[in-house]
């Protein structure tokens, strides 16, 4: 209620990306203000209910709701998000060196249509900045991935040298890595997808994180990397990115990116150049979703992202494949409150169905 009538028409008056910062600024600065992280839980974090318990990928979730890369860009809110009741929180995009991103504006919302469209480019302080912040934080509260992705101004031949330093700075601080080849507002990314290219871009990631995890004497075995993909793959096209994916050693998926399609939208920044994310992804998302699942039997786990507002659209995603979800346009169009809602509303929609756990609510559509 304080979001939606406060906090949301004050932050819409501003131009996006301020509005992006002041949020950020704010939840790094009042996890340095003693009791408010406490406060913050009280009032959004969900009790924890064993159903809405995941594993995954060695990992242990305390529910499935996770916030998707894009918001905190260089890990400086973690602690802040972390006490809103997310399962999750995937920082990043970062690239090996720190890059001013796309010329400004770059971000614009579309409110009819409960959108945005970003072209925002990786921008980011860089791998070694981000490390430092990991390395401050300590024991965290909840898991968290690193998206790495390349500097635009690398030529994609080059490309897996740009991950694997994102590896070999951040390895100790990310609980798993996601491979952002899946963005279309990086120059040449997305062809990172197909063929050859994503063979032995993938390769060279799994290659580093097995050198870091020797180097650094860990035990065990070597953490998760996932694969983030675009929803605008064609059939036979995301066959093959699947088909590739499945055969390097990854751990899993996220599916999906934002869209280049403008399909159904009403609002005038529709025209703008970038990805599209909200509500109008989510049926797509959810498509690339079940026919992933179906493609690879079920057998590589799956991040679903994409247009979740309620908790029957994050459910539609865990029954057609998903085992976790993730938010980022809704958070902005709804705020923190929506977490609670999300948690609340898969429990009871679960329990309705008879399924006991998220485990046994996954791929359901297929049986």
């Amino acid at each position: 209620m304080i979001y939606r009538h406060m906090a949301k028409p004050l932050l819409f008056k501003l131009q996006p990306e301020t509005a992006h910062h002041l949020v950020i600024g704010g939840l790094k600065s009042a996890s340095h203000v003693p009791g408010v992280e406490q406060l913050l839980a009280r009032t959004y974090r969900t009790k924890e209910q064993p159903a809405l318990a995941v594993r995954q990928f060695g990992l242990r979730f305390s529910n499935p709701i996770g916030l998707a890369a894009g918001l905190d860009k260089n890990a400086e809110a973690v602690r802040g998000f972390s006490a809103l009741g997310f399962g999750f929180i995937e920082v990043g995009t970062v690239t090996p060196k720190g890059q001013p991103g796309n010329e400004k504006p770059r971000s614009f919302r579309l409110p009819p249509d409960e959108a945005l469209i970003n072209r925002m480019g990786f921008n980011n302080e860089g791998a070694e900045a981000m490390a430092r912040r990991l390395e401050r934080l300590g024991k965290r509260r909840i898991p968290i991935a690193v998206n790495i992705g390349k500097n635009k101004s690398t030529p994609n031949e080059q490309a897996p040298d740009d991950y694997r330093a994102c590896i070999q700075a951040l390895y100790p601080y990310g609980d798993f890595f996601v491979v952002n080849i899946s963005s279309p507002n990086t120059p040449g990314l997305r062809n990172l997808q197909h063929g050859d290219d994503l063979s032995q871009l993938l390769a060279a990631v799994l290659d580093e994180m097995e050198k870091q995890h020797k180097a650094l004497g860990y035990a065990g075995e070597v953490k998760p990397v996932l694969v983030k993909i675009a929803p605008d793959l064609e059939n036979d096209e995301l066959g093959y990115t699947l088909e590739t994916i499945a055969g390097s050693g990854v751990s899993g998926l996220i599916a999906t990116n934002t869209t280049l399609s403008r399909e159904g939208l009403r609002h005038s920044n529709r025209e703008e150049a970038g990805g599209l994310s909200g509500k109008p992804l989510r049926d797509k998302s959810t498509a690339v979703i079940r026919e992933a699942y179906r493609l690879t039997g079920g057998k590589l786990p799956i991040i679903g992202s994409g247009g979740i507002f309620a908790a029957a659209d994050a459910y539609e995603k865990i029954r057609a494949g998903a085992s976790l979800v993730e938010v980022y346009t809704a958070f902005i169009y709804h705020g923190p409150g929506l977490i609670k809602q999300l948690n609340e509303g898969l429990a009871a929609l679960m329990k309705q169905d008879g399924f006991a756990s998220i485990a046994e609510a996954v791929g359901a559509d297929h049986r």
